[in-house]
């Protein structure tokens, strides 16, 4: 649906789409009673959940495994102005089965970090919500106005 302030929001297959596109997302959870956002690489699993791989003595790892959490990825052109931001939310858990392990190592989600104990999570797309953002060429809003200064 098309609004009047540049958004128009995503149905669910082209938010999923458009996650297939990036590399990198952020995962926001609770740890400690606190918010926590983590910047991610990720991969979409056949059952469109999100997968990351990461280690399995991690703080994150061990916060998320039976939490609702949620997953945001975005692209921005900022010198057109557009860009795209998808979230999905479901209830996190760690991957125990040792076939499924096997199955999602040999998809070739890679982490970027070196670590002895590995562990998959997956986030089920539960909810899923995305809108796209059709900018304005000027850089200010529909009256000319111009942006605040050293803001993009």
């Amino acid at each position: 649906m098309d609004r009047q302030d540049g958004f128009r929001e995503l149905d669910r297959q082209e938010c999923l789409r458009l996650l297939s596109l990036v590399p990198i997302g952020r995962i926001v959870y609770t740890h400690d009673a606190l918010p926590a956002v983590l910047p991610v690489n990720f991969s979409l699993d056949r059952d469109h959940s999100v997968v990351l791989r990461t280690s399995a003595v991690s703080r994150m790892a061990h916060a998320v495994d039976g939490a609702v959490v949620a997953f945001e990825a975005d692209w921005f052109d900022e010198a057109a102005h557009t860009g795209w931001s998808v979230i999905v939310t479901g209830r996190a858990t760690v991957v125990t089965d040792p076939t499924e392990q096997e199955r999602l190592r040999a998809v070739g989600l890679r982490s970027w970090m070196a670590m002895t104990e590995e562990a998959f999570i997956r986030i089920p797309s539960e909810l899923v919500s995305g809108r796209m953002l059709r900018g304005h060429w000027h850089g200010g809003d529909e009256r000319g106005t111009p942006p605040l200064a050293g803001v993009v």
